[in-house]
């Protein structure tokens, strides 16, 4: 485990012979030539511009390849060592696509200019370590390739994506993140911040105990999380509305709903009554803000609307809960 954590079972980069230089170009543009495949798939559905941007893409690589393997046919033979870029201590290491996709179309094409970068460099330190003449050139013409395909990216993106498609990507990336975070997120920012004020507050003023106060405010806010968390996973699959996956959408909804109940219920942590109370009527403000606040950036809600809504729901719910505490 741990020769595996430091790489001790790696070989040194000096260390390979320029067969397996050879083989380490091949296999690594087969696996940049996939990753980029799998970029073009994913993004293929919402942004099929683009996907023809990283199909291009791998085709290069695919042409990079083959002129790697004809070098090593002529060189070496038709048996190529199977040695890939984990086997090398200090190279570099390639993202799979499944964590880069949900970073979005511009870490994507972010993630693939420096894979130029990085195949960039390491032709030029593997022309330094070849001595046939041919060999040396064909990887020095693939890092003069990379060099200058280091925005291909960027380059490609201009002839698929001019600045219209761009802008018409960007809203629908804008709109599904909205739809599958931020919309979930805020109800739940919502629920969770004003279905939580009556039983706080009420247990607050009916008790007058700030460790009592901060488990039903904990119970009423866990419980609450769970319950949005699930009705809002359950209730949509995502796939005729196009809100996105249901769990994703589940978990937005139910941490927001479980964060919202817990601001003002964590304050009762302090042992002073009034001290605790005080500071969770100034944490229920700061919430109230901050929900029409989001309302306005993200949903276009006008914001003296939605702070007459959200606040004034608040102090009703707020008020409800102090008369029954003091009832």
């Amino acid at each position: 485990m741990l020769s595996r954590v430091f790489g001790f079972s790696r070989r040194p980069f000096d260390s390979l012979s320029e067969q397996e230089i050879l083989a380490l170009a091949i296999s690594s543009e087969e696996d940049d030539g996939r990753i980029y495949r799998a970029y073009a798939a994913g993004l293929r559905d919402s942004f099929p511009q683009s996907a023809k941007v990283f199909d291009d893409m791998a085709d290069e690589e695919d042409r990079h390849r083959t002129a790697l393997i004809e070098a090593h046919r002529r060189r070496f033979g038709d048996t190529i060592p199977l040695i890939r870029r984990e086997h090398v201590r200090g190279y570099y290491e390639r993202k799979p696509d499944w964590l880069v996709r949900p970073l979005g179309i511009e870490k994507v094409r972010a993630a693939a200019e420096d894979m130029e970068e990085q195949a960039h460099r390491f032709y030029m330190e593997a022309a330094k370590r070849t001595t046939d003449a041919s060999t040396r050139k064909l990887l020095g013409d693939l890092a003069a390739a990379e060099q200058g395909h280091q925005s291909l990216a960027r380059q490609l993106g201009l002839t698929h994506t001019p600045e219209s498609v761009k802008d018409d990507e960007r809203q629908t990336e804008r709109r599904q993140r909205i739809l599958t975070y931020i919309q979930p997120g805020l109800a739940g920012l919502m629920d969770g911040s004003v279905s939580t004020l009556a039983p706080i507050f009420a247990a607050a003023f009916a008790t007058q105990d700030t460790w009592q106060t901060f488990l039903v405010g904990l119970s009423a806010s866990v419980g609450a999380g769970i319950s949005m968390g699930f009705t809002e996973a359950a209730h949509d699959d995502g796939k005729l509305s196009g809100r996105g996956s249901p769990v994703k959408r589940g978990l937005a909804s139910g941490i927001m709903t479980a964060i919202g109940g817990l601001g003002h219920a964590l304050p009762y942590l302090i042992p002073h009554f009034w001290t605790a109370t005080t500071v969770a009527i100034a944490v229920v403000f700061v919430e109230l803000w901050a929900i029409a606040f989001i309302q306005n950036r993200y949903m276009d809600t006008p914001f003296l609307r939605a702070a007459f809504q959200v606040v004034l729901g608040g102090s009703l719910v707020f008020a409800a809960g102090v008369l029954i505490g003091n009832a």
